[in-house]
């Protein structure tokens, strides 16, 4: 990640990763870069992106952030970004809160004044309308 790209030093950012739809060759080159240097990854379904992670060699720590309980643990992922972690926020396929949970996150993060960074990448509804002409 670029040196620029940070707000506050002090403070990590929240980053919303999109994941491929179907083919895992449609992830973003930024997408890797950055899964493979925030410190946390909150993923809707850890199995789902450990196999994506495993797929492309990336170890990183998983945090299960999903619509049950992500009202409880945003307040404990906006706490490790004060830390100065960074995270990124990725939902099983697709761009993350687009029918999919962090909303909450997103939310708590912009109220606490926490950088939130969207990564442009694969979403659904774009190749739909795409391909409807």
């Amino acid at each position: 990640m670029k040196q620029h790209e940070t707000a506050d030093n002090s403070q990590g950012q929240l980053y919303i990763v999109p994941t491929p739809i179907g083919n895992l060759s449609d992830i973003t080159q930024r997408a890797l870069t950055v899964l493979q240097a925030v410190d946390l990854i909150a993923a809707e379904d850890t199995r789902h992106t450990g196999l994506l992670l495993q797929h492309f060699a990336i170890n990183a720590r998983l945090f299960a952030l999903h619509d049950h309980n992500e009202q409880q643990k945003a307040e404990t992922l906006v706490a490790k970004l004060k830390e100065g972690q960074n995270i990124a926020l990725v939902s099983d396929a697709g761009t993350p809160l687009i029918n999919d949970p962090g909303y909450h996150l997103v939310r708590t993060c912009r109220e606490a004044g926490i950088r939130v960074v969207p990564l442009p990448g694969p979403c659904a509804a774009i190749a739909a309308l795409s391909a409807a002409g």
